[in-house]
């Protein structure tokens, strides 16, 4: 495969309107596609919808006191690297961007797309671009959000009939117990399957990644590089 340049699309910084805390994207479903691209011989840029600096969630920081991410050791890697950080610093908004630069689009997820995500329309015009172009469009965990409010020509749900993942129910459950109280506004896997969709859902907290068409999705954070490696597949 000739090299090729991959569009890796964070949420913005935010506030849980649930919890009240600062929220973020997942680090391990920016930093293991990222890798895989890489280490693949390919390009790849991060941009976020609004653009500018962009930030953890703490959870995923493997060096957060919390030790939730510890033994994500390729996130602390990169997380250590001063090049790699900076491109956090000022991400290009997606509306600067020339999509037809790039070969397809990868979507991370985190606590912040949950906030961020529904209805926001440069993503979703994004995303709708290389949907319509055939290129892979991929999204991983609660970043498979934007997909709720896709639809078709005939204003049908763009989910209605696919194979998608995301994540899933029996995972909400776990982090509402972690937390105590409801930490989503909403879930992914009730309101796919509300609108037609064929989710399926993997076993808790395992690699899952599924590709229907140039739709791929990936169930949760330790689901990046199986969804990265659809993405490549696909363009062979």
């Amino acid at each position: 495969m000739s090299s090729r340049h991959f569009l890796i699309v964070v949420a913005n910084p935010a506030v849980s309107t649930t919890l009240g805390w600062p929220v973020g994207f997942w680090a391990s479903e920016l930093i293991h596609p990222y890798d895989t691209f890489l280490r693949a011989g390919h390009r790849v840029t991060i941009a976020s919808p609004r653009g500018g600096r962009v930030e953890l969630d703490a959870y995923s920081d493997p060096r957060d006191a919390s030790g939730y991410s510890k033994e994500d050791k390729l996130s602390l890697d990169y997380l250590n690297r001063p090049s790699f950080v900076d491109l956090l610093e000022n991400t290009p908004a997606l509306g600067s961007l020339r999509l037809t630069d790039y070969d397809a689009i990868l979507v991370a997820g985190g606590q912040s797309p949950m906030f961020t995500f529904r209805g926001n329309t440069a993503l979703l015009e994004a995303f709708r671009a290389f949907l319509d172009s055939g290129k892979p469009a991929a999204a991983l965990c609660h970043g498979t959000c934007l997909l709720l409010d896709l639809t078709n020509a005939d204003g049908t749900p763009f989910v209605r009939g696919r194979r998608m993942t995301g994540f899933a129910n029996r995972e909400e459950d776990f982090a509402d117990a972690a937390v105590g109280q409801k930490v989503m506004p909403f879930r992914i896997e009730d309101e796919a399957r509300r609108l037609g969709a064929d989710f399926v859902a993997g076993p808790a907290f395992h690699p899952h990644a599924i590709r229907d068409g140039n739709l791929i999705t990936g169930q949760q954070q330790h689901s990046g590089e199986a969804t990265a490696k659809l993405v490549l597949a696909a363009l062979c």
